[in-house]
């Protein structure tokens, strides 16, 4: 068969729980992909400046940041895991409906902030359930987790399009006319209070509204496949037999993995997970445990490069994602306002498609080959942006190919560096917060550069992070040899004080 018996049947009994945190990673995909192709419609309707608008990406990636630092807590408990979930993707709703009425940059920031928390809380439960559901099988399902992401960011700006205005779209008239078109599509007067509102401000005044309230409306049913899955698992205190649970799904589906596969390593009970090195905790509690203080430099070297590496791509993500439309209406492309905003579309329709790709390609091929031809993939189309800078039809095919190489970067990282560090450490956590991070900062990097060089150092920024993070990728594939030939000398010298004790024992009986 394609897949093996073993990871169909592991699947089949933990399909409940996959599917559900699969379909909160669709939220999660949701809210990154929207702030891109309607930056310039938000910035209009806030009455700020694009550096201004700029800082909303940095709210949302903080408190990104911050959710996947904490996220770790509430995976203690099913119930406490579930229940941060479900509150973060029903926010999410919530959060889209109300962003029609931010008339105000600091405003819009806070709900950003709001919704980038929730991003963060899902981005690192996922990923924890995930792997403590599959551990040495989750390279597969892990992929899928993150074609889900690709999903909801196809599907953001496709909502977004038809309700881009054009008016806002057009930034060659100088700021007067900039002023004036915020002041019309937004129904805001301006100079004089008493003058009319300009003709076509009741027209346009909340068309982008519609897609807000769409996103809303469709992102619902995942807080509610949420609370189906607590209501199942009997977690609803007004549930009856709610109190009779002695074992969580997950718990139960490690037992059954750690007899059916010899490789996978024992699985443990949560309270034993909280003391031990490989418990996938919050970044503040693997910081605290006691138990690295024995370990070698390389275990400590893993965590930090394969972050670092995280921080490059996923920041190359959200740069792109954020500012390619920005990049595509302004000289030279100078494309069209509607135009432009498929650029969005298909940069996570080819992110979606290539982490679809590589569910079967993670099957068949070690993580750390996928790392290498991605990165090496991110670089090449960097580059031939940068020298076709004056061609749309390649700016289109670019961004097709810039999605591809990318999807998967952050899910064959996540298996690669696990499988390395044998589910010990908190590789889990410290590379969820990293790629937030990356986001975080780079996003605000990249656009005040923009703002203050120009358009085309748009790409000058992308392929010097894209160079930073393949150097470093090699650094990380170094300190695992050296972290490997650590281990094969413990091996060694424990099998050397085993052996004497071991005959000593046969002489006494």
């Amino acid at each position: 068969m394609f897949i093996e018996e073993r990871i169909l049947t592991l699947f089949k009994r933990n399909w409940q729980h996959t599917l559900t945190y699969w379909s909160v990673f669709f939220s999660f995909g949701l809210c990154i992909a929207f702030l891109g192709p309607t930056i310039l419609d938000l910035q209009c309707q806030t009455q700020s400046t694009l550096q201004q608008i700029t800082w909303v990406f940095f709210s949302q990636q903080f408190c990104l940041l911050i959710g996947s630092s904490i996220g770790g807590v509430f995976k203690k408990t099913l119930f406490s895991a579930l229940c941060a979930l479900f509150v973060s993707s029903l926010m999410i709703s919530v959060i889209f409906a109300i962003i029609p009425f931010c008339y105000n940059v600091l405003i819009l920031a806070i709900a950003m902030a709001v919704t980038g928390l929730a991003m963060g809380v899902i981005d690192t439960i996922a990923n924890i359930q995930l792997v403590s559901i599959y551990q040495k099988d989750s390279a597969v399902f892990l992929q899928a987790l993150h074609f889900f992401i690709g999903f909801g960011a196809l599907v953001s700006p496709l909502i977004a399009d038809p309700f881009l205005s054009e008016r806002c779209g057009n930034r060659t008239g100088g700021e007067e006319s900039l002023h004036f078109h915020r002041s019309s599509v937004y129904n805001i007067r301006t100079f004089n209070t008493s003058t009319a509102t300009p003709p076509l401000a009741h027209e346009e005044e909340s068309i982008v509204s519609y897609a807000f309230w769409i996103m809303a409306v469709i992102n619902l049913p995942v807080p509610i496949a949420v609370l189906v899955l607590m209501y199942l698992e009997k977690l609803i205190p007004c549930c009856p037999g709610s109190k009779s649970r002695l074992l969580d799904k997950d718990e139960l589906s490690m037992e059954t993995q750690g007899t059916e596969a010899a490789p996978a390593p024992e699985p443990q009970h949560p309270a034993q997970q909280e003391d031990d090195v490989g418990g996938h905790g919050d970044l503040f509690s693997c910081c605290r445990n006691g138990n690295l203080s024995g370990l070698p430099p390389s275990f400590f070297g893993i965590h930090i490069l394969g972050g670092i590496v995280l921080f490059m791509t996923d920041g190359i993500v959200g740069a792109y994602a954020g500012f390619v439309y920005t990049y595509a209406v302004a000289p030279p492309m100078s494309l069209t306002p509607k135009t432009a905003g498929y650029l969005a579309s298909l940069f996570w329709a080819a992110i979606t498609a290539g982490r679809l790709v590589s569910i079967p390609l993670a099957y068949r091929f070690q993580p750390v080959r996928l790392l290498m031809v991605n990165l090496a993939g991110v670089i090449v189309t960097v580059l031939l942006l940068l020298l076709l800078y004056t061609s749309s039809t390649f700016l289109f095919v670019g961004t097709c190919l810039l999605g591809l190489f990318l999807s998967s970067i952050f899910p064959c990282m996540l298996a690669y560096t696990e499988d390395v560090l044998e589910y010990q450490g908190c590789a889990t956590t410290v590379l969820v917060t990293s790629a937030g991070l990356g986001e975080m900062v780079l996003q605000v990097v990249v656009g005040s550069i923009i703002h203050t060089a120009g358009s085309y150092s748009f790409l000058l920024c992308g392929m010097i992070i894209g160079c930073i993070g393949f150097i470093v990728f090699f650094a990380l594939l170094l300190c695992h040899r050296l972290h490997r030939n650590y281990l094969t000398g413990t091996s060694k010298k424990t099998a050397m004080v085993e052996e004497p004790s071991s005959e000593k024992n046969e002489e006494r009986t």
